[in-house]
Order: C-alpha cells, then sequence, then structure tokens
C-alpha cells in the first residue's frame, strides 16, 4: 500500500480486480434493483440500438453481469451470444434467466478465454471502469475481434472537476472501481490499441457509448 494524504491506496492493480469480484458475487442476487443496477439500466437501450446497426454474428459481452443486455439481444435471434464475468455469482444470475443455447463463462478480461479472430463484435457496458488494466483488456479484446470486428464500449462518465474528484474516491472505496474515462481518454485510449474509426453516443449526462473497429 502507498499512502496519500494519510489515506492508504492500493497500488497492487490485482486488488481492484478481486475487489470488483467479491462486490459482485456479494450483489449478484439483488443487483438489478439497488442503485448501480439502476444506473446502468439506463444504457441499456442506446447500446442495444447501436448494436443492431451492425450485421449478425458472433457477440461477446465482456462483464456481461445477469445478462440483461444478452437477454435484451436475444430477443432480435440476430446474434450468436456469449458472455464473460469476473463474478462467478453474476453467471449464475445470468445463467439462470438467459436461454442454454447463450455461452456463458466466469473469467477475467484481460485473458479472454476464447481463441483469436473469433467475434464480430465484442460489448463492454459499464464495465470498462473496473479494469485496471485498460490497455491489456482492449489488446485481448482486439484479439479475439475477426479483422474489422467490431467493439462496443457504454461506460459511465462525468465533467472534468467532478471526474477527478470521483476518481480519487474510487481507490479508496474498496468496490472494485478503478477510473472514469472521457469520451476523449476512452477516444486516446482505443487509438493506441489500434481501434479506429470512432462512432460515440452521449446516452445521458452520467454516460457514453462508443464503437470502434478492429
Amino acid at each position: 500500500m502507498v499512502l496519500l494524504g494519510g489515506i492508504h491506496m492500493p497500488d497492487n492493480k490485482n486488488v481492484f480486480k478481486e475487489n470488483s469480484r467479491k462486490n459482485f458475487d456479494k450483489q449478484a442476487e439483488h443487483y438489478d434493483q439497488s442503485s448501480d443496477g439502476r444506473f446502468v439500466s439506463k444504457m441499456y437501450d442506446k447500446v442495444v440500438e447501436m448494436l443492431n446497426g451492425f450485421q449478425g454474428g458472433i457477440l461477446l459481452e465482456a462483464g456481461c453481469g445477469t445478462g440483461n443486455i444478452l437477454s435484451r439481444l436475444y430477443k432480435y435471434k440476430k446474434f450468436q451470444l456469449c458472455g464473460l464475468d469476473i463474478s462467478d455469482k453474476m453467471i449464475q444470475v445470468a445463467r439462470r434467466d438467459l436461454p442454454q443455447d447463450v455461452l456463458l463463462k466466469v473469467g477475467d478480461a484481460e485473458f479472454i478465454p476464447w481463441p483469436e479472430d473469433y467475434f464480430d463484435i465484442v460489448l463492454c457496458n459499464a464495465s470498462f471502469h473496473h479494469y485496471p488494466n485498460p490497455e491489456k483488456v482492449l489488446l485481448e479484446m482486439k484479439r479475439v475481434l475477426k479483422p474489422a470486428g467490431k467493439l462496443v464500449i457504454g461506460d459511465p462518465t462525468a465533467p472534468p472537476l467532478i471526474r477527478q474528484v470521483l476518481n480519487f474516491m474510487l481507490h479508496i472505496c474498496n468496490n472494485g472501481d478503478y477510473r472514469i474515462y472521457s469520451p476523449k481518454e476512452m477516444k486516446k485510449l482505443l487509438e493506441t490499441c489500434g481501434f479506429k474509426p470512432f462512432k460515440f453516443r452521449k446516452i445521458n449526462y452520467k454516460s457514453f457509448v462508443i464503437s470502434a473497429s478492429a
């Protein structure tokens, strides 16, 4: 641990992943009714709308949680659906509610358990801000995407000063959140990892969705 202003800050990035896993294991059964679940639910329509603008194919949702977006997408019969989440409890809830032909796995987005060039689309909704190694995750997503495959990321955001305060608080609240990004910061990360071009859409003043090609 390092000390900042009298407050102990975790210096091991794996701490954030373990805190995320523990937090979501604890919340899984009631996540959809929680404040986090209600916040995330406001993103679903715009994210699904963007995904339905693409041709069908094999789609992975990294950080699929209880499977709400996968459930919505299933109704369109447009995609072959897969989900990945670090929380075994979240996957248990999703598996209980989703059809059997949706493939779900427990795993870390830094080590996606599928072969390269496998997916047409990778979705990451309200999960990216939990990743302590964002470049590593993006490169892993690019690995499993087919050439010219699509990446879609929906995530919360905030104005600069509020975001600065939030990012400080995230590192001391131990719930697994790592960093809140601006759309500009997300675009820079995506460019660094070889994604382009970009399509950005504001969902509301607290969140956005962005898509890019591998």
